[in-house]
């Protein structure tokens, strides 16, 4: 199955406020920005424009009250964006709650598939 992950666990959202909130695509966005130094690359990474990706980054540290991502010009020093230690954490936390989630659901996971396998042999 193309496309399925084999934990079961394909989007865990999770909602803060109106609008802190953290999901898959924010997450990677934020894991992307932490190895590339780059909203740019980050984003080029996703499939996303840099506006998008820039986007993405503003609502971020705006809804979460606080710097998650900090960047600095281009020019000579090619500029760049780095997570700060509020990003490492949130990131940190949300991938921790993944982990969780995925442990949680496991065994019904396999359940409902040992229920397809089966539907599907008939």
């Amino acid at each position: 199955m193309a496309g399925v992950p084999a934990d079961g666990l394909s989007h865990l959202r999770v909602t803060l406020t109106e609008t802190g909130y953290l999901g898959p695509g924010r997450a990677d966005l934020l894991e992307l920005i932490g190895s590339t130094g780059s909203i740019s690359a980050a984003g080029k990474a996703m499939g996303m424009s840099y506006k998008r990706a820039w986007g993405l980054v503003q609502a971020l540290n705006e809804g979460f009250g606080i710097v998650l991502v900090e960047s600095s010009r281009g020019g000579a020093a090619q500029g760049g964006a780095q997570l700060t230690e509020a990003g490492k954490v949130v990131l940190g936390h949300y991938r921790q709650m993944q982990d969780k989630t995925r442990a949680a659901i496991a065994g019904d996971v396999a359940a409902l598939r040992a229920m397809l396998d089966i539907a599907s042999r008939k």
